[in-house]
This record gives C-alpha cells, structure tokens and sequence, in this order.
C-alpha cells in the first residue's frame, strides 16, 4: 500500500542563510525527550530565533512577509550535518515545510527528510543566491518543484535541481516511507522470520 505520491511542491520561500546548519540548530538537543513528533515544529531554530528574555531575535522565519512559505531555500551547502538526530527534518516538516532547497546537504538527513515525505533538491550556490534575491524582493512568488522532472520553477526562471533517482523514484512512486512498505509485506516478513527461525508465529 503505497503513500501518496509526491510529484510536485508548490509554495512561497523563506531564505534561510549560512553554510553547515547543524541538526542541533535546527532542532535544540532538549527537544529530543518527546515522545512524538507533535508540536516539534514549534521549536524549529528555536535557539536563534529568541533571545533568552523570550522576545524575537529577527529570524528570517518570523518576518511576517514570509509568513506560511513552505519552501525553504537554504543559501549555504552541507545542510543538516551533525547529530543524525530525525527529530530535525521533522520540526521543518511540522512547521509547514514540504521541499529544502540547498548547495548540499549531510547524508542521514537527507535520507530522514526523504523517509518522511520532505524534499531536498540542490542548485549551485549561484543559482540560489539569484532565488534568493528574487524571493527577498517579491515574497509572493510562488516556487514550483517538479519532483518528476527534477526542475524548479520561479517566475520565467527554469533550474534544473539536483535529486537522486532512488529518491525521485520514491517520491513519486509514493513508496518514499520505507516502515508503511514493510507493513504492506508484513505476511512476507512472518514468513522469512520462521524459515530462518526467528519466530514460530
């Protein structure tokens, strides 16, 4: 039973600016005791979003021009390094966000974005620079991710995004959640289980 497939992010940006955005930047470590994901989206940057009297610090996130993006356009490389933490895609994705666009990003949190439906393509760091600039001067635009045809759409503007096939394929496939494939073969697993001897149910 395969989830819904995703083939095409649409939305207004937000720039999130700076190279190597850790896993702890993006989730603070004391927001890892929950025992959901619910409500992690609330804490999302919360360390540089707020100065420690509790008031507002300017983030680009709080800017009410940007107010409901669900695209975030990164302007640095190496995204989500640092703890492999899944907490951090999952604030993003509770936060409103459905696609990452970046230079690069770290492996494990590719894969964890990926695994729960959030899209992370890339552009070189000039073509970004140029979204970036587009999207500071009209917030209203509207961004378009083609998963299918790995293309972004801004304006008259065409790039062409960077995405593996293995996670285009299971985007638009909508088998991009590998516990809901494994539940779907669970009669398969039983029986694997006992021909090996792990289990006699």
């Amino acid at each position: 039973m395969a989830l819904d497939p995703i083939s095409l992010i649409k939305g207004r940006g937000v720039v999130i600016s700076g190279d190597d955005i850790d896993t702890d930047r993006i989730i603070p470590g004391r927001y890892l005791r929950c025992l959901t994901f619910a409500g992690l989206g609330e804490a999302l940057f919360r360390d540089v979003r707020y100065l420690q009297d509790g008031s507002l610090a300017g983030h680009p996130l709080d800017d009410l021009r940007f107010s409901g993006a669900t695209v975030m356009v990164v302007s640095g490389a190496n995204f989500g390094c640092g703890s492999s933490r899944e907490h951090a895609p999952q604030s993003i994705h509770r936060a409103g966000f459905r696609a990452v666009i970046a230079e690069s990003f770290a492996e494990i949190f590719f894969t964890n974005s990926t695994m729960i439906g959030l899209v992370c393509v890339t552009l070189s760091r000039e073509e970004i620079h140029h979204i970036a600039e587009r999207i500071q001067a009209e917030p209203h635009r509207e961004l378009r991710v083609d998963i299918s045809d790995r293309e972004l759409y801004l304006g008259d503007k065409r790039f062409s995004v960077g995405l593996p096939e293995s996670a285009r394929t299971a985007l638009v496939t909508g088998y991009w959640d590998p516990i809901g494939e494994l539940l779907e073969n669970i009669q398969s697993v039983k029986t694997t289980a006992i021909r090996l001897g792990y289990s006699s149910v």
